[in-house]
């Protein structure tokens, strides 16, 4: 019986070393400026499809990094490619083309 009025649903731990990390890896590789991000939020904040849809650029980050690629192709297409994200970012990661570059590697479409 739970006496706090919460329980755990599911845990969310990631074995990092049983992913599957080879998306991850090649989007580093495509986009190199990735590696800058330090996860401040500033480019979820700015964000206009944030706000009406359940993206969230950050959040899309750290599953693909860690390789949990379940329905991020789905929310990534609620991106609008405006590139507020990229105005604002302090470490000049490049987010559009980060975002381009997700959608490819999770439809397994070579880039033109």
């Amino acid at each position: 019986m739970n006496k706090f009025g919460f329980s755990i649903a599911h845990t969310r731990s990631t074995d990092l070393d049983t992913a599957n990390l080879g998306k991850a890896e090649e989007l580093l590789q495509r986009v190199p400026s990735y590696k800058l991000c330090i996860g401040c939020g500033g480019c979820t904040a700015a964000c206009t499809a944030g706000l009406f849809t359940d993206f969230n650029i950050r959040r899309i980050h750290t599953q693909f990094a860690r390789g949990q690629y379940k329905g991020l192709d789905r929310r990534l297409q609620s991106c609008m490619l405006c590139g507020k994200c990229l105005l604002v970012c302090p470490r000049g990661v490049n987010t559009r083309a980060l975002i381009v570059e997700m959608r490819r590697l999770l439809n397994n479409t070579d880039p033109a």
